[in-house]
């Protein structure tokens, strides 16, 4: 098996990963937290802006390898509240308005960084 990594410049890296690995077809990007470097961003404090600046990033990002978000075939959603389920639902359904990929949503204790939401995506090349 061959596989690809690469990183994404207006992200940060804070540990031993990958952005994206690249192998048998499939591109997994690592989970992406509302941050954006070329623009000074960083939310913590609003998850239906925290979901959008993390979908936008993922589109980004997967227009880099060569893919797209139609082609996103499961999604893992981590919150820090799932109070905040239907916020982050709204915008999430503006990026996947038809045919929407396999999704988990859970809540977790905390995320780094103190962020509301973390996303983590599987695509097809």
């Amino acid at each position: 098996m061959e596989k690809k990594v690469s990183n994404v410049d207006f992200l940060d890296k804070l540990g031993p990963y990958s952005h994206i690995v690249e192998a048998n077809g499939f591109i997994f990007l690592s989970g992406m937290v509302p941050v954006n470097l070329d623009k000074n961003v960083r939310i913590t404090d609003n998850v239906t802006t925290g979901t959008e600046l993390v979908l936008s990033n993922i589109k980004q990002a997967l227009e880099s390898v060569g893919s797209g978000m139609d082609r996103v075939v499961k999604v893992t959603v981590f919150l820090n509240d799932m109070a905040n389920f239907n916020e982050m639902n709204a915008v999430y359904k503006t990026y996947f308005p038809e045919k929407p990929p396999a999704r988990s949503c859970v809540a977790v204790k905390s995320l780094p960084g103190n962020f509301p939401i973390e996303i983590e995506v599987i695509a097809v090349k």
